[in-house]
């Protein structure tokens, strides 16, 4: 180091070099943020060290260093995307296992990485607030799997800040897994051979969604197997025919099942099968030419069974964001997010901006002069005293085009939006909100996710029950207000900050959630009512969809969206991050990098104020 470089700069030196040695990968680009670290392709993100460089600091960097190069290394995503398993909670789960197990390969080989590492994951959980987590719903089962996959490994105890979260977590896992978990040890140097390990303990957790591959293959092969059975002179005809009707069941629609039983009613097939409209007791006679008559269908005032529908909402919640954390943690929070504006802070402002002209050239006002009636314009009364002849002259203000109008936000908070996507999407509703607000159009911000995964209260009150078939949703809801339209943005700045909190994010119902924000614009009194919704992917609870339809909830999406885009005077927009809405939405837009949000938003709903945009009341789709 020469005498006039900064402290700081070597450091970060000296630490991307040591990135590339741990990883052996001379070409990683090594970057500095106040982003949480990461790793995309050949590009690592690592947290700008403090000026002081103090020990606790050093530590904690070092160790997140460790964990990005560790990852590089060791990890291989073909692999990992092969043996990904479906749902947003085992996803969760199985990507949190693989990095225990990077993390413990060099912990095990290496005193000084472990020690860097312990320091990491401390300054981690207590930051996240786990040493203050007293419920077992509170705690991810994620980062519960992840702890004890690494001491099962390791011998390593969790952080001193994650103890008591694992502790709750615990005595489930073991008696759920038992010894299954300590073999993870045996397969730690093989990445594909322990993926199927931890695929098993998902699936012995009840988390795992879909099959393996050879499991596949053997499905494959069992059905390959009884063609040649059915192929054979003794096959049996009667299990010929059992296949027949088992697929014609199996083709049958639900509109189809109700047609046949609107069929069977309009015969007349009673319990007897042998009675038909009206030759049985008490059936009623047609009435005579000329007068209203409609068969009495049996049933037909019954419930659809396939209707969309919740089992229970006793445990469903409508929340504020600063009744979720304490004052403290939420101004941390909010710091957070402030760090992270820094960095787009110039590209957004000048989005911001743009979009404010805009709204504030259609609130100009304008007036009309020479009028017979109105205000007295007083800027012509010199020419009426040098001839009083001429008569005096008005003036009248112009009514203005711009209409009295609200947004409204809805943002995604499942688990699959952690991370750049949730930061990305609270950094942008600050700034709108705080846009919107100078240009006197009002804003709120809500949030939709559940309150546990897996079910939560509500599944445990489905089994309670016996467990009833056709039950419906099964989790319980959790709508955040981090912002109502009538509060200004300054007293709500902090509870966006309430988004960086990963206990928040868990699973996502998009349908109720749609319908919630849209009946809170609908109470509103402004004439022109937007409703913009963020997400990243098609709604998913692993706990409803595996007693129902597989598009169960999905289903139940788009018949939202369409009544609302036909029958609401809402204006429904969406934005989706790495997913294509567009199927979902008349009115929407797909982006495929989280960085692109804030610009989009603008953009978009500066659109939307177009008199183009909205002449004659139109709604056309989005390119």
């Amino acid at each position: 180091m020469t005498e006039r470089e900064n402290p700081v700069e070597a450091f970060k030196r000296s630490t991307a070099a040591t990135v590339r040695a741990l990883s052996r990968r001379n070409e990683v680009q090594v970057g500095f943020s106040t982003e949480p670290p990461g790793v995309a392709g050949m590009r690592v993100r690592i947290p700008t060290p403090a000026r002081d460089l103090n020990p606790h600091d050093v530590a904690t960097l070092r160790g997140a260093a460790d964990a990005v190069a560790l990852r590089l290394r060791f990890h291989d995503n073909a692999i990992h995307l092969q043996r990904m398993p479906l749902g947003d909670a085992a996803r969760a789960a199985f990507d949190a296992m693989e990095q225990a197990r990077c993390e413990a390969l060099g912990a095990r080989h290496m005193t000084g990485v472990a020690a860097n590492l312990e320091a990491a994951l401390d300054e981690r959980y207590h930051k996240q607030g786990f040493d203050r987590l007293e419920e077992r719903d509170q705690v991810p089962l994620a980062e519960a799997l992840r702890l004890v996959a690494r001491q099962a490994m390791t011998g390593a105890l969790p952080p001193p800040s994650a103890a008591h979260a694992v502790d709750l977590w615990r005595p489930w896992i073991e008696e759920k897994l038992g010894p299954d978990l300590h073999g993870l040890a045996q397969h730690m140097g093989d990445q594909d051979a322990y993926a199927r390990a931890v695929r098993k303990l998902l699936a012995e957790l009840d988390m795992e969604v879909g099959n393996e591959p050879e499991e596949q293959e053997e499905t494959e092969e069992d059905e390959r197997q009884s063609e040649e059975n059915e192929n054979e002179p003794n096959s049996g005809q009667t299990q010929g025919q059992d296949d027949v009707q088992t697929e014609a069941e199996s083709m049958t629609s639900p509109e189809m099942q109700e047609s046949d039983q609107g069929d069977q009613a309009e015969e007349g097939t009673g319990e007897d099968g042998d009675t038909e409209m009206g030759q049985g007791e008490g059936a009623e006679e047609p009435a005579g030419p000329g007068q209203p008559w409609r068969p009495e269908f049996a049933r037909r005032n019954d419930q659809d069974p396939n209707a969309y529908k919740a089992f229970t909402t006793q445990f469903d919640e409508v929340v504020d964001a600063a009744d979720l954390c304490d004052p403290d943690e939420l101004a941390r929070l909010r710091h957070m997010l402030d760090q992270q504006l820094v960095h787009l802070q110039g590209v957004i402002s000048k989005l911001a901006n743009r979009l404010q002209r805009r709204l504030l050239a259609k609130q100009q006002r304008s007036w009309e002069f020479d009028l017979d009636e109105g205000i007295l314009d007083a800027a012509r009364l010199a020419r009426i005293v040098v001839n009083p002849v001429l008569p005096l002259s008005f003036k009248k203000e112009k009514e203005t085009d711009f209409r009295d109008t609200v947004v409204s936000l809805l943002i995604d908070n499942s688990g699959s939006m952690r991370g750049r996507p949730i930061s990305i999407a609270a950094m942008s509703a600050d700034i709108l909100a705080r846009t919107l607000e100078r240009c006197a159009v009002k804003v709120e911000v809500l949030g939709f996710t559940t309150r546990a995964w897996k079910g939560g209260q509500a599944r445990e009150h489905w089994i309670a029950n016996g467990k009833p078939a056709n039950p419906g949703r099964l989790n319980d809801l959790r709508h955040i207000v981090y912002k109502d339209a009538d509060q200004p943005w300054r007293r709500a700045r902090k509870n966006l900050g309430l988004m960086l909190r990963e206990g928040i994010l868990k699973e996502n119902i998009d349908g109720e959630a749609l319908m919630w924000a849209h009946n809170r614009l609908i109470g509103r009194p402004e004439q022109r009512r937007i409703l913009m919704v963020i997400s990243d992917g098609a709604p998913v609870d692993d706990s409803t969809l595996s007693v129902n339809a597989g598009n169960y909830l999905e289903r139940h999406l788009r018949q939202v969206i369409e009544y609302i885009e036909t029958r609401s005077p809402v204006e429904l927009v969406a934005i989706g991050i790495g997913h294509d809405v567009t199927r979902y939405y008349r009115r929407a837009v797909t982006i495929v990098d989280a960085e692109q949000l804030g610009g989009t938003m603008m953009n978009k709903l500066a659109e939307l104020f177009d008199e183009d945009d909205r002449r004659g009341g139109r709604r056309g789709p989005w390119r």
